[in-house]
């Protein structure tokens, strides 16, 4: 191993260029992170009966219940199809994220790097 350093990197010029670049993976990143936020996600439960539309960031934007979805005497049901509809939305939202991030750090996790 180089005195100092890594095998293969001069100390000068070659940190510069890896800091240069470290720099512009984190724009790319922050950008990336930005559209990804505002992007929406809409998914469907109980064959349309519940609708929930989620962001992004993980926020509830829009949720819609059909009436003929509203039993009085199985609530529970009703329950069901929101959590469904709603936890579908989020994990589409987080896949989508986590695979489009992916795609600009050819697959590196970098958690919490930048």
């Amino acid at each position: 191993m180089a005195r100092g350093g890594f095998p293969g990197m001069g100390m000068g010029g070659n940190m510069q260029q890896l800091a240069r670049q470290a720099q512009k993976l984190q724009q790319a990143m922050t950008k990336m992170q930005e559209e990804l936020d505002a992007r929406e996600y809409e998914v469907t439960s109980g064959g349309g009966m519940v609708t929930a539309k989620v962001n992004g960031k993980k926020e509830l934007l829009e949720l819609t219940i059909k009436p003929e979805a509203v039993d009085p005497d199985d609530v529970e049901m009703l329950q069901d199809l929101v959590m469904a509809a709603v936890n579908e939305a989020l994990r589409t939202a987080t896949e989508t994220s986590e695979a489009e991030m992916s795609k600009l750090t050819g697959g590196m996790n970098l958690g919490g790097l930048f």
